[in-house]
């Protein structure tokens, strides 16, 4: 018994297998094309192709795109830090060479200043006071006339060498600048064997620091190391317009004139006889009522500052903000360039994966 129903069981089942071997057979002779097809699925692998190839080609662009940004932020800074450069070697340079301060200061009169007037052979006729700018006609040129000017006659030796031996002599100058005060001087000169005839002059801050000091020929010498000396010719009308400029900065203050000359040909009417001497005219007046004061802008201890120096660090802060973003936004961008390149192999790895 045991061997039949084993002997049926198992033909029931070969005759099932053959049953479903037969079938699948069939099948695949009835058709073969979707057999194939279905083993391999051609359209899957085109599908997979061109999604890869778009998405290498859209990764192309990003990373052009992203190198043309680096390229365009690098360009940038290099910029940003030539202007930085720049700005720091114009703010150098303005350290070495401070800008000058100038302030007018408007006053109705002036201190008298000193004239040192060096005449060698000539002979002072006379030197007298007029207002309003107006001189008089001459009474007597070449003769001498009374004066009311106050002189003082100096003999110092020169600073320059030991052996020369200088007198000068020195003038009150003009004070009263709103009624146009002004002091006319008139030389004569005996006739010499020079080919041009002059006398020269010297123009100091003060009249009155003469008077006091207590060695005038010390005080001389130091006049004529700091002060430039002037000369006029003979034979015509020099007429001295003078301007003060006091200069401070750096704990050092200086004092300084400044003048504008005209000159005009002296009509000599004397007869042949009197005219063996040559005539010297100058005239001194203080130009307007204003002194100028002219303030270095690096020293503490003015008041007049014309510079800002709040734009010039303004302007650097601006610059080191552009640097710092440009180079923030250039780490930004290789972040995420290295992201970008990262998800892109890790996208190709896992399609090759699935394309084996």
């Amino acid at each position: 018994m045991l061997r039949k129903e084993n002997s049926r069981s198992y033909q029931e089942f070969s005759d099932d297998g053959y049953e479903q071997t037969a079938h699948a057979c069939e099948e695949v002779r009835v058709n073969p094309g979707e057999s194939d097809d279905s083993a391999f699925p051609v359209g899957e692998d085109d599908a997979v192709v061109s999604n890869t190839l778009r998405g290498f080609n859209s990764a192309c662009l990003k990373n052009v795109f992203s190198t043309l940004l680096m390229f365009i932020y690098l360009l940038l800074t290099t910029v940003a830090v030539f202007l930085a450069y720049q700005t720091i070697t114009d703010f150098m340079e303005k350290l070495s060479h401070p800008v000058m301060s100038v302030n007018y200061k408007e006053v109705d009169s002036f201190e008298p200043a000193g004239i040192a007037l060096y005449l060698g052979k000539a002979q002072l006729l006379s030197c007298k006071h007029h207002h309003h700018a107006y001189i008089p006609p001459l009474v007597s040129p070449g003769q001498p006339e009374e004066g009311d000017c106050v002189t003082e006659e100096v003999t110092y030796m020169g600073p320059y060498s030991n052996h020369t031996r200088k007198t000068a002599l020195v003038v009150q100058g003009p004070t009263d600048v709103r009624n146009r005060e002004l002091i006319f001087l008139q030389f004569s000169q005996n006739e010499t064997g020079e080919d041009f005839s002059s006398i020269s002059y010297m123009l100091f801050s003060r009249f009155s620091d003469l008077t006091k000091s207590t060695d005038k020929a010390a005080f001389m010498q130091g006049c004529e190391r700091n002060y430039s000396i002037w000369m006029f010719s003979g034979g015509f009308r020099t007429w001295v317009k003078m301007s003060f400029v006091k200069t401070s900065g750096k704990g050092v203050e200086s004092v300084e004139f400044r003048q504008e000359s005209s000159v005009v040909k002296y009509n000599d009417r004397r007869a042949e006889s009197e005219r063996d001497n040559q005539l010297f005219f100058i005239v001194f007046e203080w130009r307007d009522p204003f002194i100028q004061e002219v303030h270095d802008v690096s020293c503490h201890n003015c008041s007049i500052v014309t510079a800002n120096p709040w734009n010039t660090i303004a302007i650097l802060c601006g610059v080191f903000m552009a640097l710092f973003k440009a180079a923030n936004f250039a780490k930004l961008s290789v972040k995420w360039m290295i992201k970008i390149r990262k998800r892109h192999l890790k996208h190709r790895e896992r399609e090759l994966t699935h394309i084996s």
